[in-house]
């Protein structure tokens, strides 16, 4: 195995070109759990964490361009104003050590439907900046994830940045699982209240082959919201849309049916901060 080591993001996309089967490592806590239990063994290894400018992040008009490379330490650090959701998501994922090294490139890269920084992503309505040497583009987030594990990157891109809206409303992450740290989730949903625009955006994640948002319960939210003070009822139904918009199975973490009550209940308890924290 040869580990190819750039230190700009221009020597980075060409290594990725000239070796298009390259496996791309920054922090490693995806990649070397697969190598340790040798699932992979790939040719080349391509190390990003001599690149700088995937460990950047900057605030313009409205917006936060969040590097690839940047960590979920320094997420919860130094972006928790501006994306609380993603920081919120960021303290739940693995423990201290982890969070230090991992990324959200790195979860995007692996495209698990478990991943913790994914639902956020897509109640926000972020997008993910692909680039290679034949130029950069972006793609919504919702559009981004293809299958278990399968993304929309070509097989010379790279994640190279992640585009987020600076929050305008109350946002919130929670998930369930066997116990409250260093857990895979069963499932998970993010919840962003844009009370500049009156709309609402959702993210489940871990019950779908892909991390999925609920269009209708955003949609019936946002006009229940638009209407004055919410009720017990609408509430309820809320959870029942979140719900219905999911497609779990039953696996050793969970059922299909725990994952659907489990996700109307945080569902509702999102909501609840959510309007807590709009008070």
């Amino acid at each position: 195995m040869e580990v190819l080591q750039p230190t700009t993001l221009r020597e980075a996309l060409e290594a990725k070109a000239a070796h298009p089967e390259a496996v791309p490592i920054a922090g490693g806590t995806d990649v070397l759990v697969e190598l340790n239990f040798d699932r992979r063994r790939p040719v080349h290894l391509l190390d990003l964490t001599r690149v700088e400018e995937l460990a950047q992040h900057e605030r313009t008009d409205g917006h936060v361009r969040l590097g690839a490379g940047v960590t979920y330490t320094r997420i919860i650090r130094e972006l928790s104003d501006v994306l609380p959701g993603l920081a919120i998501a960021s303290r739940t994922v693995g423990s201290p050590p982890i969070r230090n090294r991992g990324t959200v490139g790195g979860n995007l890269g692996s495209a698990s439907p478990a991943g913790d920084a994914h639902p956020p992503l897509l109640a926000c309505g972020a997008e993910i900046e692909l680039a290679s040497t034949r130029g950069a583009r972006r793609i919504a987030a919702d559009r981004f994830f293809t299958g278990v594990k399968r993304n929309a990157l070509a097989a010379d891109e790279l994640v190279t940045a992640i585009h987020l809206p600076v929050a305008r409303g109350p946002q919130q992450f929670c998930k369930v699982g066997p116990r409250n740290a260093m857990v895979i989730a069963v499932c998970s949903l993010a919840l962003s209240v844009d009370r500049e625009a009156g709309t609402v955006g959702t993210g489940i994640g871990s019950a779908a082959p892909t991390p999925v948002r609920a269009p209708e319960a955003e949609a019936f939210l946002a006009g229940a919201l638009s209407e004055g003070p919410l009720g017990e009822a609408a509430a309820q139904r809320f959870g029942e849309l979140v719900a219905a918009a999911a497609s779990p199975i039953d696996d050793v973490r969970g059922s299909a049916a725990y994952r659907r009550h489990a996700l109307a209940v945080l569902a509702r308890r999102a909501l609840a901060w959510c309007l807590e924290g709009a008070a």
